[in-house]
This record gives structure tokens, C-alpha cells and sequence, in this order.
């Protein structure tokens, strides 16, 4: 699959490297933009108060599948629902919420589980396949949290993702599953 990572940071660099190591053809943009057009998912990993200025320097944008991996550390537009719904508001093509609620700094440990780890996310039908197809690449589980109109409950999550965090010594991953 060819994807196209905006955001050059812990999340997308990180993400850019997994996909890589699982055959992907990657590509990542940084500040200074450029062309999506020949991707087939782009994964927008920038500061939530960066998403309109990063995407408007990104062409090739419009019906591509995007999955949005950004928190409201920085604030967000409240012209949207969620952080999701505003990317979706300028790409315009299906769009799902992932890969915002684990920590960048434990993707090297996440090979190494004996069970995949969760990853929830949530979306539109038309990215399920692409979704959890790169949730596992990434090596972690997918873990579906219904549709678009749930984004805002996953980027909400964050804050108890981190007070989890607080109480933990080194890295944290979880796992939901069904007995």
C-alpha cells in the first residue's frame, strides 16, 4: 500500500518506520507540504492547532482514505465535532480516527508482546479495511469503536490514557479482548 504520513514527528515517524518494516511504500511530509496523489491512506500526525495549515500544504488530498492520529494538546477548532471530523472537513475523503491513543515511545516494545496489543479506533465503513490493515502492520490489534461520530470519545480517552500512564513505571500498552 502507498501511504502518505503527514507529520515527521514521534507518531508519524514512528508509524512511517513500522509501515515500512511491513512492505509499505511510505512517504512523509513535513512543514513544507507536498503531494498525496498517488497514495491510497494518508495518516495526518501533526499538533491538533497545525491540522489546517499541514493539510493545506498537502495536494492530492481530495477522496483519499485519512486517518487521523492527532489529541487536542493544542486546542482544537470547535467549528467540529472532533479533531477527525475537521481533516475529514478538508480532505473530504472517508476518514477514521486511530493510532492517538498509544504511546510512540513504546512502538519498538510492541513486537515483542506474546498478544498484540489494542489499538481502538473508529470510522467510516469505507476505511475499515485500511484501518485495521495498518493497525496490524503496526503490530497492534485493532479494536473498533464504531463510527465517525465516535472520534471525539477516542481524542476524550487521552486524559485517562495518561492518568493511567502516570501511575505506571516505563511503557504502557493495553489490551481489550473478548473472553
Amino acid at each position: 500500500m502507498k501511504i502518505t504520513v503527514v507529520g515527521k514527528g514521534n507518531v508519524g515517524g514512528g508509524l512511517a518506520g513500522l509501515w515500512r518494516n511491513a512492505g509499505h511504500d511510505v512517504q512523509e511530509l513535513g512543514k513544507e507540504g507536498g503531494d498525496a496523489s498517488d497514495s491510497d491512506a494518508v495518516l495526518v500526525a501533526v499538533p491538533s492547532g497545525a491540522i489546517a495549515d499541514a493539510l493545506g500544504k498537502v495536494s492530492g488530498l481530495d477522496g483519499k482514505i485519512m486517518l487521523d492520529a492527532t489529541n487536542a494538546l493544542e486546542g482544537r477548532n470547535d467549528e467540529y465535532e472532533s479533531l477527525a471530523h475537521e481533516v475529514k472537513s478538508i480532505a473530504g475523503g472517508p476518514t477514521a480516527k486511530a493510532f492517538n491513543l498509544n504511546f510512540a515511545n513504546a512502538y519498538d516494545k510492541v513486537a515483542e508482546q506474546s498478544e498484540r496489543p489494542s489499538m481502538p479506533w473508529c470510522g467510516e465503513e469505507k476505511t475499515r479495511d485500511v484501518t485495521e490493515q495498518l493497525i496490524r502492520d503496526a503490530g497492534y490489534e485493532p479494536a473498533p469503536a464504531g463510527g465517525l461520530e465516535n472520534a471525539r470519545t477516542l481524542e476524550d480517552a487521552l486524559s485517562f490514557i495518561f492518568a493511567v500512564r502516570q501511575q505506571q513505571p516505563g511503557t504502557v500498552l493495553y489490551r481489550f479482548w473478548t473472553p
